[in-house]
């Protein structure tokens, strides 16, 4: 979601359904109503105000990132990334909606558009961590450890305390068999407030007594 109603969300409802009630065409107003709907969680309602704006709206490319939100916590992916794509359709420098598309793709174990998707992103918006997360991980789905490795070090170049980073970046060494910085790195994610699933902490033991 990209923007927030104010505190008193009630009142802010009310203002806009009384603005379409004046003009039922204002785009804006749709939009509005649908971002305060989304922050009280009555998703079927932000819905059909997000799809008025669009009806009703020129370049309404946030109502369907909301729009792919929305069916994200509804749980259908396919439809997350239809959204996404309609997002980036109107504008096309848009990381975030390629960003987004490309984390469903990955839940939907569709890795290689996945990797297109997020690449993208990252292309637009070299500093967007969410989409060099995603990528890592999409990047050991396929098998192709030495970049999933080199995607999670620019990562933590550019937020070197992301504790999942190094969480994810352990994992990598671990899988190509660096034991010794899967280990350091995993210390790091801890350090930093991570819980290292027990089972990932198990599978370092032995190494960590060799060294």
């Amino acid at each position: 979601m990209n923007q927030k109603a104010p505190k008193d969300i009630e009142r802010f409802i009310y203002e806009q359904r009384l603005l379409l009630a004046q003009n039922s065409e204002c785009a804006t107003a749709h939009y509005n109503l649908g971002i305060a709907l989304l922050q009280q969680g009555k998703l079927d309602e932000a819905l059909d105000a997000f799809e008025e704006a669009i009806e009703t709206g020129g370049r309404m490319f946030e109502a369907f990132v909301n729009i792919g939100y929305i069916y994200f916590k509804k749980g259908d992916l396919e439809k997350v990334v239809l959204a996404n794509k309609r997002a980036v359709e109107i504008e096309p420098r848009y990381a975030r909606g390629y960003a987004n598309m490309g984390f469903a793709y990955l839940q939907l174990g569709k890795t290689d558009e996945a990797i297109e998707a997020l690449e993208k992103a990252i292309e637009l918006n070299p500093k967007i961590i969410q989409a060099y997360t995603n990528l890592a991980n999409a990047y050991l789905q396929k098998g192709e450890v030495d970049k999933s490795i080199e995607t999670n070090k620019k990562l933590l170049e550019i937020a070197p305390d992301f504790a999942l980073g190094h969480n994810n970046l352990a994992y990598a060494y671990y899988v190509k068999g660096e034991y010794d910085k899967a280990i350091a790195h995993c210390d790091r994610a801890i350090e930093l407030g991570f819980e290292v699933h027990p089972d990932f902490l198990k599978e370092l033991e032995p190494h960590r007594q060799k060294g």
